[in-house]
């Protein structure tokens, strides 16, 4: 029994049409492109979401928290004005307003005979003993360490 093709079929069929049963390798080959291409645009969409914050990382603490947060408005709110604020805000470097009126106030306090506040950003002050006890020990553990290395290093 031989099976007739139909006359109005064509009589080459294109090489995306597989037979019934095999596999659809074009199907395959567009879902693979497509899983990387969701991948890659995802990918390059986040990296620029996330300019402006890595440009005003090497600004002040202050400049890059409102970057920060401006760019997790505009990422979840969907409103790119935030992005372009945030990217404007990451390009300026705002002025360190904070540093010369610390010292004007602590000048003022001086000239008024107040005793001046300790500053919050800058170490306690240790006394002469305590700092020498101190070098004295990171003296000997940094001895020690050389030496112990020496005898590693012989081994």
């Amino acid at each position: 029994m031989s099976e007739s093709i139909h006359p109005s079929a064509p009589r080459h069929l294109p090489s995306f049409i597989t037979a019934p049963g095999d596999t659809d390798v074009l199907m395959v080959a567009v879902g693979i492109f497509l899983i990387v291409a969701i991948l890659a645009v995802g990918n390059f969409y986040l990296q620029l979401h996330s300019l402006p914050e890595r440009m005003a990382h090497k600004s002040q603490k202050f400049q890059f928290e409102i970057v920060a947060i401006l760019g997790l408005l505009s990422l979840f709110t969907h409103n790119h004005l935030y992005w372009v604020i945030g990217l404007f805000l990451a390009m300026v470097d705002l002025p360190d307003f904070s540093t010369p009126l610390r010292r004007i106030a602590g000048s003022v306090e001086k000239m008024a005979g107040v005793p001046p506040e300790p500053d919050p950003t800058e170490p306690p002050a240790r006394d002469a003993v305590h700092a020498a006890a101190t070098d004295e020990a990171k003296a000997r553990i940094e001895k020690a360490a050389g030496a112990k290395s020496e005898v590693h290093g012989h081994a």
